[in-house]
Parts: structure tokens; sequence; C-alpha cells
């Protein structure tokens, strides 16, 4: 690693307690500053709140969107930092990366995108175009939207964990269950996929499972996110959308990073991942799924294996601070190396 950097963060920081442990942009700082980096945070929004006196946020935009831009390129010009590292904020586009450049030229503008469907993301390709670097959690068509529109440079970078965070816990009896979904039935943006309600909702109607967010039930964060993983013999997760290379919602590293045996419709790239059989248990069908799951629930030795191994696997190849060092490389060398790529 070359000198300590500096480098800015522009992002919309939640200050919702649901969130409180899932923002993987607090992580990732985290694992800048344990490289010996210097990071700062500027956030988008607070500050286009700050300074509008109103409370719709279309009229705020409206009226002092240029503004927070004149703000964030002072802030920017103060700090001249190495890195700007940009999460798309809500009001974030084109304009306020144009005029940041003005401020710090010879900065490296890194964006990360972790939704699916970018096209359907406000102004989200045309940001995009006007960044050096370009990461994405998936490496198959989203991504390849951004490459058709002329995005200079873009890459696969997985989600990430913290393990001092992000671990095993000894919860009470209240926690403990045999099988555990945490979601929605469907994302919003494509209703086309069935496979994933059909599957969460046989495992309702089964006793000892639990689930979070979906049929009138209650969502989960905080600690007792963490708490309701620790005391899951086995973590599902199912796809929004299957085709897409190395996509996936980072409840699969929530799962494993926490301690459970993660089960896991197939994807794309999977195994270049994480192991079947070593450190997840993939399945294709939901028929498949079940069996599976019964199988592996009267089999504790080799359900904690792949556990263990699985938790071991996120907390050495996918930590904040291993992230953190992918993004340097990619900011000097335009390249990271890592085992999936």
């Amino acid at each position: 690693m070359n000198k300590a950097k500096r480098i800015c963060i522009i992002t919309d920081l939640s200050n919702k307690p649901i969130k409180m442990f899932s923002d993987q942009t607090l992580k990732l700082a985290k694992g800048f500053i344990r490289l010996g980096h210097d990071v700062r945070f500027f956030s988008y929004c607070d500050a286009l709140s700050q300074i509008s006196p109103f409370k719709s946020k279309t009229f705020s935009e409206f009226f002092y969107k240029k503004r927070v831009d004149e703000v964030l390129a002072e802030q920017l010009k103060n700090y001249q930092p190495d890195i700007v590292y940009i999460n798309f904020a809500r009001a974030l586009n084109a304009d306020t990366i144009i005029r940041a450049r003005q401020s710090v030229p010879n900065a490296v503008f890194i964006g990360s995108d972790g939704d699916p469907w970018p096209k359907l993301q406000k102004n989200r390709i045309e940001t995009a175009k006007e960044l050096d670097i370009l990461t994405a959690t998936n490496d198959g068509q989203w991504l390849q939207d951004y490459r058709d529109a002329g995005v200079p440079l873009c890459i696969f970078l997985p989600n990430l964990c913290d393990p001092d965070i992000d671990h095993r816990y000894d919860v009470e009896e209240k926690w403990k269950t045999d099988i555990l979904w945490i979601g929605k039935l469907h994302h919003h943006a494509d209703t086309s996929e069935t496979f994933r309600e059909e599957l969460v909702k046989k495992l309702a109607t089964r006793e000892n499972s639990s689930l979070y967010g979906c049929f009138g039930r209650p969502t989960i964060g905080g600690l007792d996110f963490l708490y309701a993983i620790s005391g899951a013999r086995i973590g599902v997760n199912v796809n929004a959308y299957r085709p897409v290379k190395f996509c996936h919602s980072d409840r699969i590293t929530r799962y494993m990073a926490c301690g459970t045996f993660v089960m896991a419709r197939r994807f794309p790239g999977a195994d270049l991942l994480y192991k079947d059989g070593e450190h997840i248990k993939y399945f294709d069908e939901i028929k498949e799924f079940f069996e599976l799951s019964d199988w592996y629930l009267g089999h504790e030795d080799q359900r904690k294996k792949i556990a263990d191994a699985g938790m071991k696997r996120i907390h050495e190849q996918f930590n904040c601070v291993k992230i953190a060092g992918y993004i340097i490389e990619l900011a000097e060398k335009g390249e990271y190396k890592a085992p999936w790529n």
C-alpha cells in the first residue's frame, strides 16, 4: 500500500435503528481506517434537509440541490481527497459529480451499486458515466448495462461483513429456530419470478420456522437481526432474480457471518464465491430444499461443520478490511486480485 489516503464517502446515512448494523458503508469506512486511511462522510440528503426549509423532498431537490452541490464541492476543495467514494444518494446526480470534479480534479471517483435493475433507478446510469470506476455486487446483466452505457471501468465487488459485529452470538431460547427467512416475498421491480414466494409460503406452514418481513410479520433489525440469525440452525436465501452472475442479496453474507448454516438457491458463479457442501448448501428446486433441510436438521455434525466453515470463509475473505483493500487497489491500479476473479 502506498501512502495513507484521504477518502470522502458521499452517501445517505440512515439513523433508523433497523439499519444500525446493516449499513455496509459504515463497515467499509472501518476497513479503510484500519488500513491507515482517513475517512470523512458527506451525508447528501441530510445536507439537503438542513439547507431547505421545505419538508417536501421534491421541492427541496428542485430549489436547493445546486446549493448542496456547492457545499459538497467546497468541502472537497478543503479536504482534497485522493478518493471520492459514492453510494448514489437519492438526490445526487451527474451534475453533482461534474461540480465535485472541478474542486478535486486529481481525485479518483468510485461509485458502488448494490441495487438490481439499474435502468429503473432514477439518474443512476447517467451519474455513473461521470465516475472513473463503478463497482457492483453482480457481474452480469446489470453491470453490463453500465458497460453498454459507456461507464469507463465496471467491476464486480462483493458484499462485505464486519466480523467484530457480524458473528455468532449466544442467544436466548426465544431466538432459536430450525429454519429462518428474513425479507420480502419478491422485489418490487419484478414479480415475474414466483420461486421465492412459493418456497416461503410453504415454509410458513412448518413448525419451528421463523419468518420476518413478510405475510404481515414484523421486520427485524439492530441486534435482534443478528440474534435471530445466530439462533437459527438453517438460514434460507432465494434471490429476487436468479440469472445474473454473482448477484445475490447481502442476506447470504450476513447469514454466513453470523454462523448459521446457509441454504441458498443456486445462482450463476455461486461456487466461485462459496463452495457447495463446504461453505454453503445450494438447491435448485423447492422440493429439493425441503428434502435437504430435513436431512441436515437430522445430521447436526454435518450442518455445524458447514456453518462453521461458511462463517470462517466470510470472515476471512469478505471482511471490511479485505474489501476496503480491494478498493484501494482499484483506485491505484484499475484492478484488484481476488479468488473469484
